[in-house]
């Protein structure tokens, strides 16, 4: 390899290296690793938004027991269950964190309702999120407002 094909080889592997930390994103607190937290875009006089993240428990049992954002009046957890043949959903009081267990919120699933908007959720916005955990205690994430890819939008439509 020449000089100027190593160049463009470290050019093109920090921008992908770049490009990475733009979509992903992750923080920890005790023995709990929490990735990539994310928010949809909402419309102009929406009041309430979703949130979604995974929560990896390497230790003990835990449990989410609150979020707050300075975004909204309140964050509820809720999770979505189906009764017959119809999905509602329920506002939980805390989310069960299994030792060694992965526990994703993600539409269809567990969320996080950002209720009450100061103002709407737009593209490319990036919030403070306060969790606090049983055990692990409290940590503020950032969470990034991204509009679904149209994969994911497929996928999130179904639910």
């Amino acid at each position: 390899m020449n000089k100027l094909s190593i160049q463009r080889l470290i050019a093109v592997t920090a921008l992908s290296f770049a490009a990475l930390g733009v979509t992903a994103h992750s923080f920890k607190v005790g023995n709990i690793d929490i990735g990539h937290p994310y928010a949809r875009p909402t419309s102009s006089g929406q009041q309430v938004g979703a949130g979604y993240l995974k929560v990896t428990n390497r230790g003990a049992a835990d449990r989410l027991l609150s979020a707050t954002a300075p975004v909204a009046a309140s964050v509820e957890m809720h999770s979505m269950v189906m009764e017959g043949d119809v999905m509602k959903m329920r506002q939980v009081d805390a989310i069960d964190l299994p030792a060694g267990q992965t526990v994703e919120l993600k539409p269809g699933g567990y969320h996080l309702m950002l209720m009450g908007l100061k103002a709407p959720l737009k593209d490319g916005d990036k919030l403070p999120l306060t969790l606090k955990f049983e055990k692990a205690g409290v940590v503020v994430v950032t969470v990034n407002v991204e509009s679904p890819k149209p994969s994911e939008a497929a996928a999130e439509h179904k639910h």
